[in-house]
């Protein structure tokens, strides 16, 4: 499987299970078919009912400050430099012709690896690359609650580079303190109402 495909599919998976996707369970074997992670995993989400895979998935990524989906949250918090990152994710993607849906955030992961997979190594991935520090606290916060949608974030972790001793020393420091708190000048760059729903789900 090439690295489009093996974004586009985390992408997928990674997105809040619905109806539409658990009917699409052939589909998803094959797509998964060849990356022991990703078969293991739609194992996983076939087997259980509905109302099960999208409690799992809120409980996950939605209730747990270490374990969110937007990426820009743990280098910077809710600060200015968090407001000013998503407006850069914004003009990138605009760069490439994409927009996004109202009220969604540029940094939320699925669209990342979209991104990433749409517009190819380079410039495509440079998000993936920029947030690697994020996606490995991330990752070790789903290997911690023992989900299997860690197993999504080893494939992901697997095709980007690997962390230097700087991105260790860093993640211990975040680890440890987690990410800064600020929460005044979102506004000033245009982005802070559309931050109000991960607050929200932080508090």
């Amino acid at each position: 499987m090439n690295r489009s495909h093996l974004f586009q599919l985390a992408s997928l998976l990674l997105t809040y299970p619905d109806r539409e996707l658990l009917d699409a369970g052939d589909e998803l074997r094959a797509a998964a078919a060849g990356v022991d992670e990703f078969e293991r995993f739609v194992e996983w989400l076939l087997s259980g009912t509905l109302t099960e895979v999208q409690r799992h998935y809120v409980e996950t990524f939605d209730l747990r400050r270490r374990s969110g989906l937007y990426l820009t949250y743990y280098l910077h918090g809710d600060t200015r430099k968090r407001g000013m990152a998503l407006l850069m994710l914004k003009q990138r993607y605009r760069a490439h012709g994409l927009r996004l849906a109202d009220g969604e955030l540029p940094d939320l992961l699925p669209i990342v690896l979209e991104f990433a997979a749409t517009v190819g190594p380079g410039d495509g991935e440079a998000p993936l690359r920029q947030h690697r520090q994020g996606i490995e606290l991330l990752r070790s916060a789903l290997h911690d609650t023992r989900t299997p949608y860690a197993l999504i974030l080893d494939v992901v972790c697997a095709q980007l580079p690997q962390l230097t001793d700087e991105d260790l020393a860093a993640l211990t420091f975040l680890a440890f303190d987690g990410p800064p708190v600020e929460t005044v000048g979102l506004d000033e760059v245009g982005l802070g109402p559309n931050l109000a729903p991960y607050a929200e789900v932080c508090r």
